[in-house]
C-alpha cells in the first residue's frame, strides 16, 4: 500500500502521540518532513528531532515532542495543501495564524520556513501547514 500523502501522515503521528501523551514520535524521515521539524523546533513547537538510519537503508526521524504543564504545546497542527489541491500563496497573502501567534509553515523557493520568515525574505510559496 503506498501512502498519498507522508506529510499528512507525519503531522497526525504528531497529533496522535501528543494526545497519548507520548515523548517521542517515529515516523518515515524526508527532507520535507526533516525541514517541517526544525521550522516546528525553532517555532518552539518540540523539544527536538533526531535522523537515524534504519535497515534497508530508510531513515526514520524521532521526534522529542514538548509539553506545558502537562499540556501538549501544539493545540492545533492542520495540513492546509494537499496533493489533490495545492495551496499557493503570494507573500502578501500569506496567512496569519491567531493573530501572529499559531505559525503557517511555508515551502518557498528558499527552503521550508515560517510564514514570518517567508513574509521578511518576501517569499510566497505552498502552505505546508499551519500549526498553533
Amino acid at each position: 500500500m503506498s501512502m498519498t500523502d507522508p506529510i499528512a501522515d507525519f503531522l497526525t503521528r504528531l497529533r496522535n502521540g501528543q494526545s497519548a501523551r507520548k515523548k517521542t514520535v517515529l515516523c518515515p524521515s524526508s527532507r520535507v518532513k526533516e525541514a517541517i521539524a526544525r521550522v516546528l523546533q525553532d517555532e518552539g513547537y518540540i523539544a527536538g528531532f533526531e535522523v537515524s538510519s534504519e535497515a534497508g537503508n530508510k531513515k526514520v526521524m524521532t521526534v522529542m515532542l514538548k509539553y506545558f504543564d502537562g499540556k501538549p504545546v501544539i493545540e492545533r497542527i492542520d495540513r492546509v495543501s494537499t496533493p489533490s489541491l495545492r495551496v499557493f500563496k503570494a507573500k502578501d497573502e500569506l496567512p496569519t495564524v491567531l493573530g501572529g501567534l499559531g505559525v503557517a509553515i511555508v515551502s518557498t523557493s528558499a527552503g521550508v520556513v515560517s510564514d514570518r520568515q517567508a513574509r521578511a525574505a518576501g517569499h510566497g510559496g505552498e502552505v505546508l501547514c499551519v500549526v498553533s
